[in-house]
């Protein structure tokens, strides 16, 4: 007998699943025109702010002898993930707004998710070990400088990249392998896991909600021990018996903490918030408070509670504006 090949079924925006799917529909930034450029140009000034901030840290922490410390290295760290998580979501997003478009390619919503999950994880990690290393600092200070020599610290930098390429590469291969037979609309404005396992076939997502769940022990483990860490830190920084002590280790301890309750309380209401008060645009502006504010005000948190940090960013601006001003090209000299 002879067999047919039958064609595919009807499908939902001419798509009915992920062999057939070559892109997604994001959440637009605004109902309207206007919005959505009003969205652009705000977007566009925290992101260049972002950039700046950081930026600025990075080359104050690079340039300043006096900041090669492991605390300041991992804030450079911090800098370089801020900057990459950021730039992962947010120009995408402003180009679709820019340009009245929702639409995003199937390779680039792949390569979206894995790289915002990279540095979003990576950066987590990494604020965990600077809270070991403020605990290390203050409650064990004579050990501090071989428990935290050069070695230990690019061992533990690096093993925080690396889980982190690891944590979004299996997310990223389950997430994608899974059939999708609910259309291609992403109700986000990037493409982020819970939205697209909404447009899976029933029933077929449950690895990637075993990895969610391993990933959520994961992230309460860092927290917790984040929260046990200051904990004995504060209790040795009270008993420090001078107050210029007290204040120098509340300095470096302060804006540490800061970031990390930025960075979970901002995530934990995005994605722990009860479903019945759920609506698009509720999580579009939830995640724009976790992706953009963080990146935005870390480098700002920093420099306001660290001299150091202040000193060293002053310098690298007065140096730049002396280098503009001086340079033949904006001189009549250069006429």
């Amino acid at each position: 007998p002879c067999f047919h090949l039958l064609p595919f079924p009807p499908t939902i925006d001419g798509m009915s699943n992920s062999s057939s799917i070559t892109k997604f529909l994001l959440l637009p930034l605004g109902d309207t025109r206007q919005l959505q450029l009003l969205h652009f140009w705000l977007l566009l000034d925290i992101y260049l702010a972002a950039l700046l901030g950081n930026g600025l840290v990075s080359t104050a922490v690079a340039c300043d002898q006096r900041l090669h410390t492991p605390m300041y290295f991992f804030l450079l760290n911090l800098a370089f993930l801020d900057l990459g998580c950021i730039s992962t979501t947010l120009p995408k997003a402003m180009a679709n707004a820019l340009w009245d478009t929702r639409a995003i390619s199937y390779a680039g919503c792949v390569a979206q998710l894995f790289f915002f999950l990279f540095f979003i994880s990576a950066e987590y990690f990494i604020l965990t070990i600077m809270s070991y290393d403020r605990y290390v600092a203050i409650c064990k200070p004579l050990h501090y400088g071989t428990l935290m020599d050069s070695r230990a610290c690019a061992t533990m930098a690096a093993a925080a990249w690396g889980t982190g390429v690891l944590y979004s590469l299996l997310h990223t291969a389950s997430t994608f392998s899974l059939p999708l037979c609910q259309g291609n609309v992403v109700n986000q404005f990037f493409c982020e896991i819970p939205k697209i396992l909404k447009l899976s076939c029933p029933g077929s997502y449950i690895r990637e909600v075993v990895l969610l769940i391993l990933s959520v022990c994961l992230v309460f483990g860092c927290f917790v021990y984040i929260v046990v860490s200051y904990a004995q830190i504060f209790m040795a920084v009270l008993r420090m018996p001078s107050e210029q002590g007290r204040h120098k280790a509340f300095s470096t301890c302060l804006p540490h903490l800061a970031v990390v309750s930025l960075f979970v309380s901002t995530a934990f209401f995005a994605y722990m918030k009860p479903s019945a008060v759920s609506s698009p645009s509720m999580d579009l502006m939830l995640a724009l408070l976790y992706l953009v504010v963080p990146p935005a005000v870390n480098p700002l948190i920093y420099s306001m509670r660290n001299k150091e940090v202040k000193d060293a960013v002053r310098k690298v601006m007065t140096k730049c504006v002396s280098k503009a001003v001086n340079c033949p090209s904006f001189g009549i000299h250069g006429l």
